[in-house]
């Protein structure tokens, strides 16, 4: 399916650790770019997230953000027993020398060692942030699927308006090619002295062969099927599809520039108009 290259999708995960938040945010680029944001802790991860994003995104500057927020009221914290054993051993031993000696709860607390924070398991952390970007991951990409389905009926509407002018074209130019003869003709009429049938014939071939755009509209033709069939592929398409958006124009340039009646020259500036349309949505596309 066409997908967009902009879309934004994200989720979050709670841990024993606190709770994992993803972001993924895209906007158009020629290329795949990916920034990141996490915390350190997490930085050791960076190679395979990057693996994963590219895995599901070929084109567009994204923006990965991925934050961890600690459980609250601090409950990880635990309490060192063995040196706490340690500590009262030693003032026992020291109590016949310092009668006087007290310690307050919050001062035991303070001594180096006392509390310590609950060991981060890293390799279970890290698999629940992987599998968090993978859930982040689908919806940015379904995301990206249900823009890019706007996107080809936007397409697909202009370039039906595209297939209906040039078929006005093609059905003009019969009269147009007849017009021109009866105008030269009436020309080489006003003559004091007469042409040759034969070569009066040849001159209008040549003439009216300089006008034929019967070349330029089955190129257009051709591309306009080209341009169906490729958004009715599921892979990346941005590319190619701009590059048969050239095509497009170049046809509807030439059409304008052999052009020696108004209608026609009105046709190819629509042309122009719709392929530009239709260039704008391509630049959406992945």
């Amino acid at each position: 399916m066409i997908r967009s290259m902009t879309a934004f999708a994200a989720g979050e995960r709670s841990t024993e650790w606190g709770t994992l938040a993803c972001e993924l945010r895209a906007v158009n680029h020629r290329f795949l770019e990916l920034g990141t944001r996490m915390p350190e802790e997490l930085r050791a991860l960076e190679p395979q997230l990057r693996e994963r994003v590219a895995a599901k995104v070929s084109r567009g500057k994204v923006d990965l953000g991925l934050r961890l927020r600690s459980a609250e009221g601090g409950g990880e914290l635990q309490l060192n027993q063995a040196l706490l054993g340690r500590l009262a051993a030693l003032a026992d031993e020291l109590g016949g020398s310092f009668p006087h000696m007290r310690t307050g709860f919050t001062e035991l607390l303070q001594f180096p060692g006392v509390l310590q924070s609950k060991a981060v398991d890293q390799a279970a952390l890290q698999a629940e942030v992987l599998a968090l970007l993978d859930d982040v991951l689908d919806d940015f990409v379904a995301a990206r699927e249900r823009e890019g389905g706007k996107l080809v009926a936007a397409i697909l509407e202009r370039v039906d308006g595209i297939e209906r002018i040039a078929g006005e074209v093609k059905a003009l130019v019969p009269l147009i090619r007849e017009g021109q003869r009866s105008k030269l003709q009436a020309r080489l009429d006003e003559l004091p002295q007469p042409v040759e049938p034969g070569r009066m014939e040849q001159e209008l071939v040549l003439w009216l062969q300089k006008l034929d755009v019967d070349e330029e509209l089955d190129r257009l033709a051709s591309h306009i099927d080209e341009i169906r069939r490729i958004l009715g592929q599921r892979e990346p398409v941005g590319r190619r599809l701009d590059f048969l958006l050239q095509e497009f124009n170049r046809e509807a340039n030439t059409l304008g520039s052999k052009s020696v009646d108004r209608r026609t020259s009105q046709a190819a500036v629509d042309l122009k108009v719709l392929i530009d349309q239709v260039r704008e949505q391509v630049q959406n596309i992945e």
